[in-house]
This record gives C-alpha cells, sequence and structure tokens, in this order.
C-alpha cells in the first residue's frame, strides 16, 4: 500500500468526497493539530462487523430527515439525534436503538400535514356513521342536560313527575268526596232523583280539572325551590330537576301555566270562592310551607292547613249550586250548613300528623342532613306526643258529621273500630319512640285509615239509602198521597151532584 504524501491531508482537494458531517468532525480538531487516538486496538476498529455498521448508521432514516418540515417535528428531531448518538456510541449493543427509531419515525409521520388531514377525515366518517349513544355532556352520574333530554326523551311523563301525581290524586279525591258529601236540599230532590255523587257533572268536571290543575302547580313550585336538598334525600333524589331531565325555565313555564289554568277553571266552571281556595293553596304550599321547612318545625302545621283546603273546595262547589243569594264566601262557607266542609276540612288536617310523623321518623337523619326542620330529628319525643294527640281528634270530627246531619248516625259506629285502630298504633309508635316497627306500623295504619273513613262516610250519606228504597221499590211519595186524595175526593162528589138533579 502506498502512503499518502505528507501534505496531502491538509489539501483543499482532499475535502471533496468527504460529506457534511465528516467536514464538521474534523471542524472539531484542536488549533494544535492534535487528535486523541482511540483506545481500541487495531483489529477491533478496522473490524468488518464494525465498518458495516457503521455504514449502516450513517444510512439511516434520519440523516435525511435533519431539517424541520412542520413546527410539531422538534420532538422527534430531538429523538432522532439521541438515537443516532446512542447508534454511533454503543458499539456492538446498538440493535437495541432500532425500535426506538422506527418509533421516532412513526411519530414524525403523524406530525405530518396531510397524515392528520387525513386522520381528521376518518375520524368524522366513523362519527357520522356510528350509532346514536350517550351525548359526551351527560355528567359523571348518568343524568342527561336539560337540552339533550328533551330531545331523547318523551317530555310527558317528566312533567307528571313534575306535578307528583300521587299527591295530586290524593288531593283531588278528598275534593270530589266532600263535594259528594253536601246534603242535597229537599227542594232539588225531583230534579235530581236520587243522590248522585255530584249536583252537576259539569262543576264536577271543571272542580276535578281546576283542583288536579292547581296542585301540579303547587308542587313543580316547590320542586324548583328546592332541588339542592332533594338531592340529599333517597325519596327525593330521583325527581326530574335533581337529575337534570328537565331545565329549570321548562319547569317555570309549566306551573306558571298550570296556575293560570286551574285558577281560571275553578273561577268559570265553579265559583269565585273555590278559585279563591285554590290560589291560596298554592301560595300556603310554595310560598310559605316550603321556604318554612328550614326554619322551624311548625311548618308542619302549615301543610296541614294545605291539606284542609280541598275539602272546602269541594263543599263550597256545590253549596254554589244550592245558593239562593248571590254565592258569596260568607253564604258558602260561613253558616251553619258549612259546618260539614269544616268538619271534613279538620279530618285531613288531623290526618296529615300520624301521618307524616311517621313518616318522617324513619327519614330523619335524611332531613336533618337536608337541613329540614322537623319534629322527628329536633324533638322525637314531641313528635310521638303530635302523632298521638291528633290521632284522638278522629272520635270528635266522626261524631260531629253525623250529628250536623252530613252522615247517618250509624256512621259513629262504623268508623269506631279504623279510629282505634289508629290510636292504638300511635300510643305504640309513641310508648318505643319510633322503634320495634311502631313507626311502621302508625305509617300503615294511616294509610288505609283515610280512604276508609271516606268510604264508610259517602256510604251512610243521609238520606241516601231512603232515597234508593224508594226509587228501586216503587214507594209513593208524600206529594203523590195527596194528589191521589185529592182525586179520590172529586169522584166521591160527581154522584151527589147528579142525583140532586133528578130530584129536581
Amino acid at each position: 500500500m502506498t502512503p499518502w504524501p505528507a501534505g496531502s491531508a491538509i489539501r483543499l482537494s482532499a475535502f471533496e468526497n468527504i460529506c457534511w458531517r465528516c467536514s464538521r468532525r474534523l471542524s472539531t480538531i484542536p488549533k494544535d493539530g492534535t487528535r486523541k487516538l482511540s483506545s481500541r486496538p487495531f483489529s477491533q476498529t478496522f473490524a468488518p462487523g464494525n465498518a458495516i455498521a457503521a455504514r449502516s448508521s450513517r444510512l439511516k432514516t434520519g440523516y435525511f430527515l435533519s431539517n424541520d418540515f412542520s413546527p410539531a417535528a422538534k420532538d422527534g428531531r430531538a429523538s432522532r439525534s439521541s438515537a443516532s448518538t446512542a447508534g454511533h456510541d454503543e458499539g456492538p449493543g446498538r440493535t437495541t436503538t432500532t425500535s426506538s427509531s422506527s418509533a421516532a419515525l412513526g411519530h414524525i409521520n403523524q406530525d405530518l400535514l396531510h397524515r392528520r388531514r387525513q386522520a381528521a377525515k376518518r375520524n368524522a366518517a366513523a362519527a357520522a356513521s356510528a350509532p346514536a349513544s350517550t351525548p359526551p355532556s351527560a355528567s359523571s352520574d348518568g343524568s342527561l342536560p336539560a337540552e339533550d333530554a328533551s330531545s331523547a326523551l318523551t317530555t310527558s311523563p317528566l312533567y307528571l313527575s313534575l306535578s307528583k301525581p300521587r299527591l295530586s290524586v290524593l288531593v283531588v279525591l278528598t275534593s270530589m268526596s266532600t263535594y259528594a258529601l253536601y246534603p242535597v236540599p229537599d227542594f232539588l230532590s225531583p230534579s235530581i232523583g236520587l243522590d248522585t255523587p255530584s249536583l252537576s257533572p259539569l262543576t264536577l268536571a271543571f272542580l276535578t280539572t281546576g283542583t288536579a290543575l292547581c296542585s301540579a302547580s303547587a308542587n313543580a313550585l316547590n320542586m324548583i325551590y328546592e332541588p339542592d336538598t332533594d338531592s340529599k334525600m333517597s325519596r327525593t333524589r330521583n325527581r326530574p330537576l335533581v337529575r337534570g331531565l328537565l331545565s329549570q325555565r321548562k319547569a317555570i313555564l309549566f306551573a306558571a301555566l298550570a296556575c293560570a289554568t286551574g285558577v281560571g277553571a275553578l273561577f268559570f266552571g265553579v265559583n269565585p270562592t273555590v278559585s279563591f281556595l285554590g290560589a291560596a293553596n298554592i301560595v300556603l304550599y310554595a310560598g310559605i310551607y316550603t321556604p318554612m321547612k328550614r326554619m322551624h318545625w311548625l311548618n308542619t302545621w302549615v301543610g296541614a292547613v294545605v291539606g284542609g283546603i280541598p275539602p272546602l273546595m269541594g263543599w263550597a262547589a256545590a253549596a254554589g249550586e244550592s245558593a239562593t243569594g248571590t254565592g258569596s264566601f260568607q253564604e258558602l262557607l260561613l253558616t251553619r250548613d258549612a259546618i260539614g266542609g269544616w268538619l271534613m276540612a279538620a279530618l285531613l288536617f288531623a290526618w296529615q300528623f300520624p301521618h307524616f310523623m311517621a313518616l318522617s321518623w324513619s327519614i330523619r337523619e335524611e332531613y336533618k342532613a337536608a337541613g329540614h326542620q322537623m319534629l322527628s330529628w329536633i324533638n322525637p319525643a314531641r313528635n310521638g306526643r303530635v302523632a298521638l294527640r291528633y290521632s284522638l281528634a278522629f272520635f270528635p270530627i266522626c261524631f260531629g258529621l253525623c250529628w250536623v246531619g252530613v252522615t247517618e248516625w250509624s256512621f259513629a259506629a262504623t268508623s269506631l273500630p279504623v279510629n282505634i285502630w289508629l290510636t292504638r298504633e300511635a300510643v305504640r309508635f309513641w310508648r318505643h319512640g319510633g322503634l320495634q316497627g311502631s313507626a311502621k306500623g302508625l305509617f300503615w295504619a294511616s294509610v288505609w285509615h283515610l280512604p276508609v273513613v271516606i268510604m264508610l262516610g259517602l256510604g251512610q250519606k243521609k238520606g241516601m239509602w231512603g232515597r234508593i228504597w224508594r226509587a228501586v221499590f216503587g214507594e209513593p211519595d208524600l206529594d203523590d198521597e195527596e194528589d191521589w186524595e185529592e182525586d179520590e175526593e172529586d169522584i166521591t162528589e160527581a154522584p151527589v151532584v147528579s142525583l140532586s138533579r133528578e130530584g129536581r
């Protein structure tokens, strides 16, 4: 082998066949011209395997991608430079850098602009062809926002739930039952025949519709006011406003529409007194009782007043049909004939306490956590005494309905067993303080007590069975007997007149 001339290593023509990277390495030689030689032996430096590996390392993809094609490739450039350095320095162990370099290449391809546009098109096509599922805006508990829920679900069941259907049905039934118990005056009996449940079917229809709408409005306003406290109780956490299935704006519109329609139906279809009572019940329930639950335990008495107003509405509706005067509030509810309506209102007022005291005792900790001021956790002993005190009030109330002529005297005897049953459970509830199943026993006794007492009263309405007997067996009324006697007198007088004429 012929050695190079002495000065050939520094001639410019010697750099013609050297690449740019090698020239940069030569530029790093110290000024004194000395260069540190490798410590490896000659055989290892010029081994065939090392030469092939070095040649392959110079042809890596990172060698041709030294410039940036996009701003997002900076991280890839750093990884490539580190991988290339590792390939030159590791020697025989450089095969471990192959996976890292391929990962860097995949990252670079993903960052290219045309690659990102293609991925965006594929994602858009997949989203358009995929079936509809839970929207991404759903909350963590699975409830939907108001807009999504209104488009995905039928809103009719939501509005029905907003009106508390079971409570509204109870309110309507108490109003209708009192309307049916109103004693029909004697001068209306020939035109009506039997004691029908109402004086006028049209009036009953307006009363039922108006009362149901007023109750729905009051219940909706109650839910609008306290969604935060409803979410803390197991019996109210599934309400539509708590779960976000209905927006608050829609609930307010529903409450306003129900209030206007219900009060209007009672005003134009029944009488102004009943309309005033319906509007007053909305104000009491939504405006006084609902906020008072967080202030004082006397809220239970305000709620009992709300429960006693529907019987007065039914009584005033029936009294307005037979009113002889102007049909004012005094004539319908402030006369001696209105005592029966007030007794029915007292029946519903007293029933609220044994029923609610037993119900609230079982969930007293939830009421406490929600911030509701209830006797069940504030003063459990007084809670039991109140339930017992008002359960004893049913004895004089049932006796009074018989005394004023709303029901027959048999009602006092037939209602006695169910009143004794309720009182017995109230005594157990008071003695055991709600323990040993006494709260559950009083609750179910109150659930059955009210419908049984009302059905017994309707079945023993004053004079109803006498009119049914006469209608079935055809017994003549007193007016028919007087007409028959007058006809008999005319027949007996006719022959006397004819005989006197023959004598002449």
